[in-house]
């Protein structure tokens, strides 16, 4: 195993992920006094470098703040599966909230997820990208019946993707299960790499980085000022909260709730221990399984999901035997796999009760903006926050943008 490059942030993941950036994190100066800006984004992991590198884009005056080193927090634990495809699926969303939202929900994902990877080639960000299909296999109660009505709902929607029975599965990717829906669009990179290189790419653009812990947001008719734990202040026409599963207080957080994961990479494997095309795994039960591989060919699982073991130690304690687990279940999988552990590592994640992300302004708090409870579609729904929260900052709102409100109703 390569030893890690931090052991930082100790409460948002543990052990060791294989994302290895090369690319030197830039610094995080002091705060020498009180400031004032355009927008401040509290958080610099691949949210707020985000939102940081496509406001600067926009000609405005923008400040990053974080307490600890950027990108090495919950970001360095991703597994950076860049998909469309929600958590939950569209059958339950349309019986939450009818077919056309639903469809318009998955519209809307799948228009982020090409969003970010046209970002990615735009700006020459060599975060090892590589588009994939996606392999959404049936698992648990979920059978071929259940994929074949998802998939007529997709299409119905407008949206890209094949039903696969048992037996053409097995054809074309050798995978032992009832049914699948296999679908175009997603993708995988180092999400460290691509963080920093957002980051770097922001400030080349003139965001200005500081290393501070905001404690207090007061939130005035013309500005916000936020109140810093060693007593200083930035004052900003607006912020955006980008702080990963840590959710200040002013935030409504009912629909919010955590969770950890645990995952491992493999050793390269040997040519023919790969499925075809290296698509992306992901199985339709509740603990899910989630596979990919890397570039290095190794197979990255993971998955066991959790709420009861949020807890840094209890969490970190159960590592050996969820990747136990995770081993046997990708022999199960992918029986020609070398089903041993290169890298193992947790983390926490934030959620929410329909799958759906925390996308736009604080309730009551007009110049407060926030971005959270991104479940698997972390980056993907990252880069939809930074596109929509820029919106409400220049003034204008869609009324699709009611879909991820903070305070919206879930059924």
């Amino acid at each position: 195993m390569f030893a890690p490059e931090t052991t930082e942030q100790p409460d948002l993941r543990g052990g060791t992920a294989p994302w290895r950036s090369g690319v030197t994190p830039p610094g995080l100066g002091p705060l020498a006094g009180d400031l004032r800006c355009g927008v401040l984004v509290v958080g610099a992991g691949i949210t707020g470098s985000l939102m940081a590198e496509h406001l600067a884009g926009r000609g405005l005056d923008v400040c990053i703040i974080d307490r600890e080193r950027p990108g090495f927090g919950s970001t360095a634990a991703s597994t950076a599966m860049l998909q469309w495809e929600i958590d939950v699926p569209m059958r339950r969303l349309a019986d939450l909230y009818g077919f056309e939202r639903a469809a318009r929900i998955y519209q809307r994902s799948y228009a982020a997820a090409t969003g970010l990877c046209g970002l990615i080639d735009e700006l020459g960000l060599g975060c090892r990208l590589r588009q994939r299909r996606s392999v959404y296999l049936a698992a648990g109660d979920v059978g071929g019946r259940e994929l074949l009505a998802e998939q007529q709902l997709r299409a119905r929607a407008g949206l890209p993707g094949d039903f696969l029975d048992y037996r053409t599965l097995r054809q074309a990717f050798g995978f032992d299960r009832e049914a699948a829906i296999v679908a175009p669009g997603s993708a995988d990179a180092d999400p460290l790499r691509l963080s920093l290189l957002l980051l770097e790419r922001a400030i080349g653009r003139g965001v200005r980085l500081f290393s501070a812990d905001a404690v207090s947001y007061d939130a005035g008719p013309g500005s916000v000022l936020v109140g810093m734990a060693d007593g200083r202040s930035i004052e900003a026409a607006h912020v955006v909260l980008a702080t990963g599963y840590v959710i200040p207080d002013c935030v409504p957080a009912g629909l919010h709730r955590l969770a950890s994961s645990w995952a491992l990479a493999t050793p390269p494997q040997r040519p023919g221990g790969l499925w075809p095309e290296r698509a992306l795994v992901w199985e339709a039960s509740q603990r899910y399984l989630y596979a990919r591989t890397t570039d290095d060919d190794r197979i990255v699982i993971g998955g066991e999901d959790d709420a009861g073991l949020v807890e840094p130690d209890e969490r970190d304690r159960a590592m050996p035997a969820k990747a136990e687990i995770l081993l046997r279940r990708l022999a199960g999988l992918w029986p020609a796999a070398e089903a041993r552990a290169d890298y193992v590592w947790s983390g926490v994640f934030g959620s929410t009760v329909d799958g759906l992300p925390l996308i736009g302004q604080v309730p009551d708090r007009p110049r407060v903006h926030a971005a959270y409870g991104y479940g698997g579609n972390g980056i993907t729904f990252s880069f939809l926050a930074s596109r929509m929260i820029a919106r409400l900052i220049e003034g204008a709102r869609e009324d699709w943008f009611s879909d991820f409100a903070l305070d919206r109703p879930v059924p």
